[in-house]
């Protein structure tokens, strides 16, 4: 007698199964490695401000200098409810991949334009305002990334597989910071000296990156359009305002808004800021700051996919309350430990502890807003509150960090971090659990 069960495979898998996952795979790649580039690009302003604030503004203080080089880090947020929204509609209305092909091109012209300018001391404040004008294009370009590469990850995936595929959406964000990071350690520890970073050495990673956005604008004009939109399209009005069709879901607008304050904030805390953090509170040197920031996204990195696989077994909702309570609880703690150590070992473990905290956000936020919308919506829904979100509390965190320390209250930094962390617990708590109440197979 056949003791197999019943729908359980009784042979190979058939071609035609192998071949979707294939293009699933591909699919997936192709999109992650677009995502990979663009914030590559955006994040090389990050881990390179340290060394070319001075050549964009004059400043006896370096704290003076890294406030003036956040504060562009920032307003070039203020662009991404923008992106969010002009790429939204776009996506939502002509596809996933042609938004996605026209944000790689925008942001390569914004890293180009950075690698090119000249300093403040040949053609005076003109270099700061390009340089204001070149991440503002940068802004506009990851606001319209964001929304729609979480989109399509999503649509692309597996239903059983959503949260373990989406998850790479992340990977290849914190792969981005990585690599602008290795970029700045090989320059630093192999070829470069000090000198010639702060010289012209800070302008290589803004060359590389545009050079690569071409490189992905090629590999997206060949992918595949989701599945979910191509159904969709025949009943979507091309002529509907998406600001209208974005009010019909009040209450999943509000959900994207609160998932994200804490997460955002607490997410650009630890990567972003870290590194000056490090350098100008705990008195490391900066290359040391470097290699502690980067070793610790390499193992936030690889958390992000195993963290996703969990949430597709035992639901999202428990991994966002898990990221809610402790970084309520221990924020504070990690910060203040943080402020007096001595030793990279134990500012290591103490990132890394944050870190793991932090991936019960990262890893699985962006199928959870993906799976709050109907089709016709969803990138717009996904895209535009949560670039809303980013640019009021995450771009800003960093400059209020600095002006906290500036004025003499940095430990104020630690309880609004704490604070905004809280809001979305609350958030956490009384929300449905999208994996199993999940609107991706709506279309309207």
């Amino acid at each position: 007698m056949d003791n197999r069960t019943a729908g359980q495979p009784t042979g190979p898998v058939p071609p035609a199964d192998l071949a979707d996952t294939a293009r699933r795979i591909k699919a997936i790649f192709v999109g992650s490695s677009g995502n990979l580039v663009e914030w590559f690009d955006f994040y090389s302003y990050a881990a390179f401000s340290l060394y070319f604030a001075s050549a964009f503004f004059p400043s006896e203080s370096q704290t003076a200098q890294l406030l003036q080089t956040a504060a562009i880090f920032a307003v070039g947020f203020l662009m991404r409810p923008i992106g969010g929204w002009l790429f939204g509609h776009f996506a939502d209305r002509h596809g996933r991949r042609l938004a996605l092909t026209v944000s790689v091109l925008l942001m390569c012209a914004g890293s180009l334009m950075i690698a090119i300018t000249p300093t403040y001391a040949s053609i005076g404040v003109a270099a700061p305002l390009i340089l204001l004008f070149a991440r503002l294009v940068q802004g506009l370009s990851l606001g319209g990334e964001y929304g729609t590469s979480a989109t399509y990850l999503s649509e692309m995936a597996h239903p059983d597989h959503r949260g373990f595929y989406s998850s790479f959406q992340y990977v290849t964000l914190i792969g981005g910071q990585l690599l602008a990071m290795l970029v700045l350690l090989v320059l630093q520890k192999l070829l470069l000296t000090p000198e010639q970073l702060e010289a012209w050495g800070w302008r290589i990673p803004f060359a590389i990156g545009a050079g690569l956005a071409v490189v992905v604008y090629f590999m997206r004009r060949d992918m595949h359009e989701t599945s979910a939109f191509k159904e969709a399209s025949a009943t979507i009005d091309v002529h509907h305002s998406p600001l209208r069709g974005l009010a019909k879901h009040p209450r999943e607008v509000a959900i994207v808004v609160g998932l994200t304050l804490g997460g955002t904030v607490a997410f650009y805390t630890y990567t972003v800021y870290m590194q000056k953090f490090l350098v100008n509170s705990a008195g490391f040197a900066k290359d040391t700051s470097t290699v502690i920031a980067a070793a610790t996204l390499v193992i936030f990195m690889c958390l992000q996919p195993v963290v996703g696989a969990i949430s597709d077994r035992v639901g999202r909702r428990p991994i966002l309350l898990t990221f809610g309570i402790l970084g309520t609880l221990l924020t504070v703690p990690i910060l203040t430990a943080l402020e007096g150590v001595t030793d990279a070992w134990s500012a290591f473990f103490l990132i890394m502890g944050a870190l793991l905290i932090v991936s019960g956000y990262t890893a699985i936020n962006a199928v959870v807003k993906a799976e709050l919308f109907p089709t016709s919506i969803r990138a717009m829904g996904v895209g535009f509150p949560y670039a809303v979100t980013v640019a009021l509390f995450g771009g800003s965190a960093q400059w209020i960090a600095l002006y906290l320390k500036d004025i003499g209250h940095e430990r104020a930094f630690y309880w609004y971090v704490t604070a905004c962390i809280f809001a979305s617990l609350m958030v956490y708590a009384l929300m449905r659990d999208t994996k199993r109440h999940s609107a991706m197979d709506r279309h309207t």
